[in-house]
């Protein structure tokens, strides 16, 4: 057996390195993407400057936290509260998905409980958006932060093709890392 000449040995590194180069490439700008929150809305879920890792893949249920491009091409993260087909109402902070009570254990915080009073004013969708339900493809999302935040109730639905993907982990600051409820 012959030994490798050390250009045989290069060209071997340089494959590895073009694959691995390869294989990030396509997990950073199709899979996987690092986004930084800006703004109090999803607060005490997320801070200004918690970095996060969004993925593209997965199909959105409710209560997924995700990441999209509003009319204005910036970059809001907001929690799905309401999927296609669905009726949304809030009484007394309650609620209510197709006149169901649906609880949401993400508010059951110190935040919300030390505000008091109302944290989501009453609403329904027909005096929001002028429809009953929510269109095919579409999503109502809220800010956690709901006495301080931008989302459906302004903007209304935000369409499957506006969603960039969900997050469920922040990576840092390494203080604040956590999966994302």
């Amino acid at each position: 057996m012959k030994n490798k000449a050390w250009r045989d040995h290069l060209w071997d590194w340089f494959k590895a390195l073009i694959l691995a180069g390869c294989v990030v490439v396509l997990l950073r700008y199709f899979l996987l993407l690092p986004i930084m929150v800006q703004g109090s809305s999803m607060i005490p879920t997320l801070h200004q400057g918690d970095q996060m890792i969004v993925e593209s893949i997965s199909k959105i249920k409710r209560f997924d936290v995700i990441v999209f491009q509003d009319a204005s091409e910036r970059t809001l993260v907001k929690r799905v509260i309401g999927l296609p087909g669905e009726e949304i109402r809030y009484d007394h902070d309650q609620l209510y998905v197709n006149n169901k009570e649906v609880s949401e254990p993400f508010l059951k915080n110190n935040l919300v409980e030390a505000a008091g009073e109302t944290w989501t004013s009453n609403f329904d969708l027909k005096q929001l958006t002028g429809v009953n339900k929510i269109p095919k493809d579409s999503y109502f999302v809220l800010g956690d932060n709901r006495r301080s935040s931008n989302d459906s109730r302004v903007f209304g639905f935000i369409t499957k093709d506006e969603i960039i993907g969900k997050t469920n982990f922040v990576y840092y600051p390494f203080k604040r890392m956590t999966a994302i409820n």
